[in-house]
């Protein structure tokens, strides 16, 4: 009889199915904007599956356990959105869509799309909680961090890393939760739902004043008894592999073992990589793989390794294949024989020794900034 594999992956072809519409980066055509041949659209289903693809030729997705999921329910949603809020969602949905705020948009049938990525999220969450896998990668479409409990914002529709936590708390007795944020832009959505609870520690390392604008500074910290659980790490446009490293070593890794969680859930946006039209970090492939590999022994160390990702942003169809396959590689302990072939170009454009000097002292001044208020 074959071991049970330690890793799922969890995905939805309906999922790939949700429709934007046409945009040109992140507005809509009209106006000046002319339409583009391709749709234009930057979250578009190609980048997630030729991520999905490159892991099933590689021969890794043959070695997980791969599931799809329900979707959640009304009673999962209204645990962390108002009923306005998906009653308003579901009746856009049953007509020709629309949008649900700020470029937020969908069409018709995007409801139940976006209860079916949220159900991936879910599902996974209480496969790892319950023992069933020590981790999993939720390849979750519409993404979620951004969402509000009453707006969608930035692409996204559901708060679907929320929503699992909060299922799995009520149904399976989850305790403390860390959400590691590393999509390039700020996690405002799922920082919003928890700013002003103890129970679940909020992280995000991302590009500075990149999106949404305003947001995502380090005196965001939380109120009431959320004092101290939410930590922002901005980092300048141009930071890099090693100056990502140096913030996860000296800020996030002492943030999470402070708080000692009982899982750590990753929102694996991909769009920190070189080449995504929508930022302007410089990571690549190996990044991604030694940062999930640096939460990893952290997991061990305080919750017996549980780790759930997300997947959040990434655009760049060209690159997140790559960065997704490393991180899932990671997860399960298995490499493949892939080799992204831009990693040489991307290492030899990483910051000049003088810049990354720069950056790293960003690092340290953040780090004695935000230790100095936190889980007070």
């Amino acid at each position: 009889m074959s071991e049970q594999p330690r890793t799922a992956f969890y995905h939805d072809e309906r999922c790939l199915w949700h429709s934007t519409g046409e945009a040109v980066l992140f507005l809509p055509v009209g106006g000046w904007l002319q339409p583009l041949a391709s749709g234009g659209h930057p979250e578009s289903p190609e980048s997630k599956r030729r991520f999905k693809s490159l892991m099933d030729v590689s021969g890794l997705t043959e070695q997980l356990a791969v599931h799809s999921a329900e979707p959640v329910t009304r009673e999962d949603l209204l645990r962390v959105h108002p009923a306005t809020y998906v009653d308003n969602f579901r009746e856009l949905s049953a007509g020709r869509g629309g949008e649900i705020g700020p470029e937020a948009l969908f069409s018709h049938g995007g409801f139940e799309i976006a209860t079916l990525s949220a159900g991936l999220a879910k599902r996974a969450v209480a496969d790892v909680v319950t023992g069933r896998y020590r981790n999993a990668y939720a390849l979750s479409r519409p993404p979620g961090h951004h969402c509000l409990p009453d707006e969608g914002m930035g692409f996204c529709l559901l708060a679907n890393i929320a929503i699992a936590i909060e299922a799995a708390k009520a149904e399976h007795g989850l305790g403390k939760v860390a959400v590691l944020d590393w999509d390039v832009h700020h996690g405002n959505g799922t920082q919003a739902v928890y700013y002003e609870r103890d129970d679940v520690l909020t992280v995000s390392i991302h590009q500075e004043n990149c999106f949404p604008v305003d947001s995502g500074g380090t005196e965001e910290r939380g109120t009431g008894a959320g004092r101290g659980h939410n930590l922002n790490v901005p980092l300048p446009p141009g930071s890099g592999h090693e100056t990502y490293l140096a913030a996860m070593r000296d800020i996030v890794l002492p943030a999470l073992r402070a708080f000692s969680p009982d899982l750590v859930v990753i929102a694996s946006g991909l769009d920190a990589n070189m080449v995504d039209p929508l930022a302007r970090q410089l990571l690549y492939a190996d990044s991604f793989r030694q940062m999930t590999a640096m939460v990893m022994e952290l997991a061990d160390e305080v919750c017996d390794g549980r780790v759930v990702a997300v997947h959040e942003g990434g655009y760049a169809e060209s690159e997140v294949p790559f960065c997704g396959l490393a991180i899932v590689e990671t997860l399960s302990g298995i490499r493949t024989e892939v080799v992204d072939p831009f990693e040489e170009t991307f290492v030899a454009q990483q910051p000049s020794e003088r810049t990354l000097r720069h950056q790293l002292e960003i690092v340290a001044e953040l780090a004695e900034e935000l230790h100095a208020g936190l889980l007070e």
